[in-house]
């Protein structure tokens, strides 16, 4: 999945409204489908304990359409570059509550996009694996927990295998190919479509071609039965499908480059949301009715041998076709992480620019001119983040931006109803405020209907403090709301 690209609002007069309506769908279904749905069908499965894992992901998709309708209606009545950087801070008010909400949103981006890069290089790892099925012993695993005041303790766990040098490799790799000057990237979207979309196509074909209705809807006793195990594998179920469908929002944070924006982001992300729910639908039966969900389901568990494509070529063709549905994985899982590592480093570097973060994130290389501070500390958080397992990763990664970006916005979108009735909407939403309503509901079900869910809930609370603190004490250094004026500092003023 690609990153959310913030810009500031100064260079919006520079930029061409060029992507039109198709253009924009085929970019949002890029980044939604990147490695995410190769690596989560074992953990679905599993989290659910059969076939019924298909539930997570139609309910998965249904919070989508929701959550996307609340973008949809941000997208078009403030349709320039930014996204949610630009939304919250409209919100709240750009130069009072909404630039703190708006510097909190930028600080949780600083760990949850590493983690996000992280998912990417993981991946790529458990598929390389495969090949080399040395890489998943561990050498050495931790747990690691800390009492803190308040909220209990901060549990993490760390690993060091094969696999984990391999994804950082892979970080390495990308920063090495990234260190120079970029003029243009969209031959390799194309290769990133073309991989991630003629993946799920084979998938689809060969299993609807193979297909065994008695695998695919052989459900365990009690499957649908609604009880408290029910519910807490719908939980986590639903958090790993809400990971692979998140990109859907992507377009909006091009809206000074979108033609007819008022129209065509709200098109782009409810066709792209529909799309990609029917691919991953079809993928998904189609391996649960060739591949034993017994057998996804001990992969999953353990956290190991979750190359489930490479299974189910393999099954299907033999050795041949599950070498190059793992390669075919490999490449779309690198080109991910080239594509997300690109774009998030860009994002503090214009909210540096913007005066809304640390100064040395605006640092641009004197050669070949890209912000490569920006670059280098993402990748470093990134590296650190290969040492926990894939599924802690996601979960983490979901937890955080859930709290600290999803459920603020669509609450959000409430309030801008309330504050400003006026503010012209060439899209509203349907039903409302029911989508809105709907989706803050299902975050919270996500965030709060799991084993042991305050673990990643306590992550996040301590971004929150944490940033909270900081941004009290730059703007008590700068005057800034609500020891001032709530005056936007010039450039030259921002400290680091």
């Amino acid at each position: 999945m690609q990153p959310d690209t913030t810009q500031s609002a100064s260079a919006s007069p520079h930029l061409i409204r060029g992507v039109g309506l198709g253009s924009a769908t085929a970019l949002n279904m890029i980044d939604m489908i990147g490695v995410g749905p190769f690596i989560t069908v074992p953990l679905i499965v599993s989290m659910m304990g059969g076939p019924q894992a298909m539930l997570g992901w139609v309910l998965g998709a249904a919070l989508a359409m929701c959550d996307g309708l609340v973008w949809a209606e941000l997208g078009a009545a403030l349709p320039g570059s930014g996204g949610s950087y630009r939304y919250l801070r409209e919100i709240y008010g750009p130069h009072r509550f909404g630039r703190l909400i708006s510097f909190l949103f930028i600080w949780q981006l600083s760990f949850s996009a590493p983690m996000s890069i992280a998912t990417g290089s993981l991946g790529l790892a458990g598929y390389a694996s495969y090949f080399w099925p040395g890489l998943e012993h561990q050498y050495l695993a931790r747990n690691w927990s800390l009492q803190v005041p308040g909220l209990g303790p901060l549990q993490m766990g760390w690993l060091v295998s094969g696999a984990t040098f391999v994804a950082i490799g892979m970080v390495v790799l990308v920063v090495v190919l990234l260190y120079r000057k970029i003029t243009s990237i969209g031959w390799l979207s194309k290769l990133l479509w073309v991989g991630s979309v003629g993946t799920i196509t084979w998938i689809i074909v060969a299993g609807l071609t193979h297909f065994n209705a008695s695998l695919a809807f052989s459900f365990p006793p009690g499957a649908f039965r609604l009880s408290p195990s029910f519910f807490l594998g719908l939980g986590p179920a639903m958090l790993m499908a809400t990971y692979t469908y998140w990109g859907y929002y992507n377009v909006c944070f091009l809206g000074d480059e979108v033609k007819d924006p008022s129209r065509n982001i709200p098109r782009a992300l409810l066709l792209s949301i529909f799309l990609v729910a029917c691919l991953y639908l079809l993928m998904n039966v189609s391996i649960l009715g060739v591949v034993p969900w017994q057998e996804i389901t001990a992969s999953g568990q353990s956290n190991s041998g979750l190359y489930v494509v490479s299974i189910f070529m393999r099954k299907i063709y033999g050795p041949w076709a599950a070498n190059l549905a793992t390669v075919m994985v490999m490449w779309t899982a690198f080109a991910s992480v080239f594509s997300l590592t690109l774009g998030y480093s860009r994002v503090p570097y214009a909210a540096a620019l913007d005066g809304n973060y640390f100064r040395i994130f605006a640092r641009v290389h004197p050669q070949h001119r890209f912000p490569y501070v920006s670059l280098l500390a993402l990748a470093g958080v990134a590296v650190l983040f290969c040492f926990f397992s894939l599924a802690d990763v996601i979960a983490a990664l979901v937890v955080i931006r859930i709290l600290l970006q999803f459920l603020v916005q669509a609450v959000g979108l409430i309030v801008l109803r309330i504050r400003r009735p006026d503010l012209p909407r060439p899209f509203r939403m349907w039903l409302y405020p029911l989508p809105a309503l709907i989706a803050a509901v299902g975050f919270g079900f996500i965030l709060f209907s799991r084993t042991n869910s305050l673990k990643q809930v306590r992550y996040a609370v301590v971004l929150l403090i944490t940033g909270l603190a900081i941004y009290m004490v730059r703007a008590w250094r700068h005057h800034e709301w609500p020891f001032g004026e709530g005056v936007p500092v010039n450039m030259e003023e921002v400290s680091s």
